[in-house]
């Protein structure tokens, strides 16, 4: 018999506004038969028009995108071998004043919740202390970047072909249905601590305190639940009425997620100070843990780099891989072990100049400088067996090759992939990799296009999760893994729901491949999973039936 499912179900539910809009403005009604690309359709005559038919971001319904960045909406979390129960509900910081002083260093506005069921991003990190404490081996933090409700929604209800839920956990996609193993659903605050602060990126120093708006969460402008439509449209951007706190970025996100401390935006695992904290990932190694990061995206952006690195600024990529990676930086001279696996994306990323990572840049990569990957290179006497994108090869025989070798040799894996762009090739919602326009507000920007060779040459997120499991799996448990489908923040950021679509079903196929190992490898007995996002985007969905498909 399965384990039986804990879920916090809402006391009420909110009421949709779906608005008068005829699904023919886009090319069809509801008795012709289904367009073979019915999203992409959508996105592009939307993208083109910028008038809203069916979806719209941002807060100003007669437009299709009014703004293009992150949001303060409540973030779902799901997971699978491990509950919530600690931290939910009645345990909620938000029901404590002194707690949520402690938290942010200050009292927030509007904030304090008597009644909340949210609990803190913060949360997640003692959520991963809890699971060792628990005597958990192997710990997967699943992070969909970007991926708040409404991207999920979109998600499972075009997968499904029908709208099947209008709140709650939902059902449609394989992290919403798996019934494996106990599984449990929540959502949390992801307010920073404060806005952009004042760096010096050489010092590795903060150099004037943060900017203005602080943190916090007001539920009566924003909404007490993720489905929420906000009383106020604008409070989630920053710009509420009554209150107007932080929105944060996925450094500062991603910081609370490992390192369980609120800060700054823009900051990897140091507090609003400029002071170092340990993440996660690196407690557990000191202990004896192997470590692995996965990414879709550049693998030293906020969400990777923020799984192991420090530094006072985001965009030091080349000192931030250098952290990861075990080699000397400007916030460690004396260098810090690196991780076992690092795979993701950037490959062929070049830059003559980077005034943001400071004087140590070297021109190249501009994630990795060459001299750093040929150091790190086992052929080299490095730890590392490279993988990278070979033209004319498969990109996963290439990785299942590094994979075999690392584990013949007891070397480490790096896997280095991707386009133009720094990412790897966008999935839409059709299942191909053929995206719409992109939409700024101003007019349609240029979709992607991608040749046979950029298909070829990749791997997939499914492809780089089990090849990190395979090799830490070998090293020998614990372990823990980072695996972030950071492409989903990518299209949130274009406001592309087609592109947002097919990158949360490729998230989904790599979690339903990950599952499939854990049961093929010895089961959930000493495994959990934890997937949720960094933050939310501002997708509103009036017309959800104009997703299906049909």
């Amino acid at each position: 018999m399965l384990p039986a499912l804990r879920i916090a179900v809402p006391r009420v539910l909110v009421t949709f506004v779906v608005a008068g809009l005829l699904l023919s403005s886009f090319g069809r009604c509801w008795g012709d038969p289904p367009t073979s690309d019915s999203i992409g359709t959508l996105q592009q005559q939307n993208a083109e028009s910028n008038q809203p038919t069916a979806i719209h971001w941002g807060p100003d319904t007669k437009k299709y995108s009014s703004w293009g960045s992150h949001s303060n909406r409540l973030i779902p979390v799901y997971t699978f071998g491990i509950d919530l129960a600690a931290f939910q509900g009645p345990h909620s910081i938000y029901r404590d004043k002194e707690k949520l002083k402690k938290l942010y260093g200050y009292l927030p506005s509007h904030t304090l919740n008597t009644n909340a069921e949210y609990f803190d991003q913060t949360d997640i990190y003692q959520l991963q202390k809890s699971a060792v404490e628990q005597g958990k081996k192997r710990i997967i933090l699943f992070v969909f970047d970007g991926m708040d409700w409404q991207t999920t929604w979109a998600a499972a209800t075009h997968k499904a072909g029908k709208v099947a839920y209008r709140d709650g956990r939902g059902t449609g996609l394989n992290f919403q249905d798996y019934r494996g193993v106990e599984t449990d659903f929540g959502y949390f605050v992801t307010s920073p601590h404060d806005g952009t602060t004042t760096i010096d990126v050489d010092k590795q120093i903060v150099t004037a305190p943060g900017t203005k708006p602080l943190g916090g969460y007001d539920p009566s402008s924003a909404g007490g639940f993720p489905w929420s439509v906000p009383p106020d449209v604008r409070y989630p951007i920053g710009q509420g009425k009554q209150s107007v706190h932080g929105v944060t970025d996925s450094a500062a996100s991603a910081t609370s997620l490992n390192a369980g401390v609120k800060t700054y935006n823009n900051a990897i695992n140091v507090d609003f100070m400029g002071r170092e904290v340990l993440p996660i990932s690196r407690q557990l190694q000191a202990d004896g843990w192997h470590i692995g990061v996965v990414t879709s995206v550049p693998i030293s952006h906020a969400t990777p780099g923020a799984a192991y690195a420090n530094n006072v600024v985001r965009y030091d990529y080349q000192d931030i891989t250098r952290d990861l990676v075990g080699l000397p930086s400007s916030f460690h001279p004396g260098g810090i072990p690196g991780v076992d696996v690092l795979l993701g994306s950037g490959w062929g990323e070049n830059s003559k100049s980077e005034k943001r990572q400071g004087s140590n840049y070297v021109p190249g990569n501009t994630y990795i400088a060459g001299k750093d990957l040929s150091t790190i290179d086992a052929s080299n006497g490095g730890k590392y067996v490279i993988a990278q994108r070979t033209p004319g090869e498969s990109g996963e025989k290439v990785l299942r090759q590094g994979v075999k070798t690392a584990i013949q040799d007891g070397d480490r894996l790096f896997g280095f992939f991707g386009i133009g762009g720094g990412h790897l090739p966008f999935q839409t919602a059709d299942g191909k990799f053929d995206p719409a326009s992109s939409s700024g507000g101003k007019g349609p920007t240029k979709a992607e296009k991608y040749s046979d060779a950029d298909l070829k040459e990749n791997v997939t997120l499914a492809d780089m999760s089990i090849a990190a499991m395979d090799v830490l799996e070998a090293k020998g448990k614990p372990w823990w893994l980072m695996i972030e489908a950071g492409d989903v923040d990518w299209a949130n950021h274009a406001n592309n729901i087609d592109n947002s679509i097919g990158a949360v079903l490729s998230g989904d196929d790599a979690f339903k491949q990950v599952t499939d190992w854990i049961e093929n490898h010895g089961g959930w007995n000493d495994t959990c999973v934890i997937l949720t996002a960094d933050h939310g985007h501002y997708l509103i969905i009036d017309q959800p039936e104009a997703l299906t498909g049909d």
